[in-house]
């Protein structure tokens, strides 16, 4: 009985394991610790946390609680179906505890995002000497990622070197994971490039940090580079390198992974389909991701939400809202993500009235109740439109108090038909909350500029000189066979900028003649 009990456990059938310990108990088989041990990782495989208790209680009957073995799989089986208080409880009245018991508790506290808790937790393993193992520092190091704890993950590094746990690569890999969500992309990179093996977990947390952090041509170097080395990637691999093509509108690289996906056979996978849709959408080849969609076997709203937002995002406004109501006869309930998307179409459309009918209908008939991002999305629709009243008087009504995005909205509205009052005043309620935005300065500046009031504009770039705002420059970028080219305001550094400039000068010269 152990054994199939056991067996059905280890393959993910938590569900056959019960229903066999309930055979068990029909055909009056007494269970040891060993059964026990099986059909509470079953319990916490399922997150039954109301089987787990009966078997807590089975536990007690058959004198077995007090037992390190038993108490720890208590411990795991409660953390793991997010009774936090039972397994604290559980731990505290062990009579015994060894390293697995802290690391069970400690493990709990993490995956519930109780990280600070962990923290407390090892600080006592560590007053009580007791030993820690490679699970310890794996989720200890975990914790540390999810405050963020920069200070906290440094020392237990040390701790780790120290105790000769560096050198695995499970541990190696979750300190990588934890300086790239600290932002610690070099401290991380140190540690990757120290490893003498890397796994494609090792990449993938690496390609990761970077995108994550803005380094998306620095992700895309790390992924080919994974391929020089004869690391086969994995379905997340694909999922964060598609991301960064996306960000980057890297279209040949996008095409070149797109076949390693099908050639992988993860085209059919929901999550990746997401994302090569997105990808071609954001990369301008909007008939390539309308052939996805329509090819994908089944599509989740991320799937729909992806493909309306390509379609406004191109300007086919039209073709988005013949999404939306598609999307309604196939009974695909929107949600609040939905609604953004469709209420963005409608503004880049100039489609006021279609704008404000899904707007009321968010709650009349879907009851979704409306975020500041979709009332960021009507005072901007309304502010295209040249509405600016209606766009004041939709800040004003607001049933919650306006941020800075919607006021920097509704400044770009005000710069957008040229009025100046509206636009000052708009930026000024900006300024009482983020004096030190550079972008509301610069807009509130180019206001004035275009009413031809320099008096004002002077006086913006005085005080923005005085209070040591300072605008990021601007960039864009280009893919040429296969390259991304990137350019900033004033950029004097591409090495090609002599034959580029040559290029403007005589386009501009032919434009003249024209």
């Amino acid at each position: 009985w152990n054994a199939m009990i056991a067996a059905c456990v280890r393959h993910g059938h938590g569900k056959e394991a019960t229903q066999l310990f309930q055979q068990m108990q029909l055909e009056c088989v007494v269970p040891d610790k060993v059964t026990f041990v099986s059909i509470l990782s079953a319990c916490a495989s399922q997150a039954a946390l109301a089987q787990g208790k009966q078997m807590h209680s089975h536990i007690v009957a058959c004198g077995f609680e007090s037992g390190v073995v038993i108490g720890t799989a208590l411990i795991s089986m409660y953390g793991r179906c997010g009774s936090l208080n039972d397994a604290r409880r559980m731990f505290d009245t062990m009579p015994e505890q060894t390293s697995v018991s802290w690391n069970a508790m400690m493990a709990a506290y993490v995956q519930h995002g109780e990280d600070k808790e962990a923290l407390q937790l090892f600080q006592q393993m560590e007053l009580e000497s007791v030993i820690p193992d490679k699970s310890t520092f794996v989720s200890i190091v975990s914790a540390c990622a999810n405050l963020p704890g920069l200070t906290e993950g440094k020392k237990i590094h040390a701790y780790s070197i120290s105790n000769r746990f560096e050198s695995d690569m499970v541990v190696r890999n979750t300190l990588i994971n934890m300086y790239a969500k600290c932002g610690r992309l070099m401290d991380g990179r140190q540690v990757f490039d120290k490893m003498p093996k890397r796994d494609v977990v090792s990449w993938n947390i690496m390609i990761a940090g970077y995108s994550r952090h803005g380094h998306a041509k620095e992700a895309l170097k790390f992924f080919w580079k994974m391929q020089q080395e004869s690391v086969k990637p994995n379905i997340v691999t694909f999922v964060s390198i598609l991301k960064v093509c996306a960000q980057l509108a890297a279209l040949e690289d996008g095409k070149k992974i797109h076949s390693q996906v099908i050639k992988s056979g993860f085209e059919s996978n929901c999550i990746v389909g997401n994302i090569l849709v997105d990808m071609y959408a954001k990369c301008g080849n909007i008939k390539v991701a309308h052939r996805l969609f329509e090819k994908m076997a089944k599509r989740s709203l991320v799937t729909w939400n992806a493909m309306i937002v390509g379609y406004a995002r191109h300007g086919n406004c039209l073709e988005a809202l013949k999404v939306v109501e598609r999307m309604q006869e196939e009974g695909v309930k929107p949600n609040h993500i939905t609604f953004i998307c469709i209420l963005s179409a409608c503004s880049h459309a100039g489609l006021v009235d279609k704008g404000h009918f899904y707007f009321v209908s968010m709650n009349t008939g879907f009851g979704i109740t409306q975020r500041a991002e979709h009332y960021g999305c009507m005072i901007d629709l309304l502010g295209r439109a040249g509405k600016l009243d209606e766009a004041v008087d939709f800040v004003n009504k607001m049933p919650f108090k306006a941020g800075t995005v919607e006021w920097m909205t509704l400044l770009g509205a005000c710069g957008m038909h040229g009025d100046v009052e509206r636009g000052k005043c708009a930026a000024q309620h900006v300024f009482d909350v983020d004096p030190q935005n550079a972008a509301t300065y610069v807009m509130l500046s180019n206001i004035y500029a275009a009413a031809s009031r320099w008096d004002d504009v002077l006086k913006v770039r005085k005080v923005m000189s005085e209070k040591g705002v300072k605008k990021e420059r601007g960039c864009s970028s280009i893919e040429v066979e296969s390259n991304v080219h990137e350019f900033f305001v004033r950029d004097r550094f591409h090495p090609q900028m002599d034959k580029i400039n040559f290029e403007l000068e005589r386009l501009s010269r032919q434009m003249e003649e024209a």
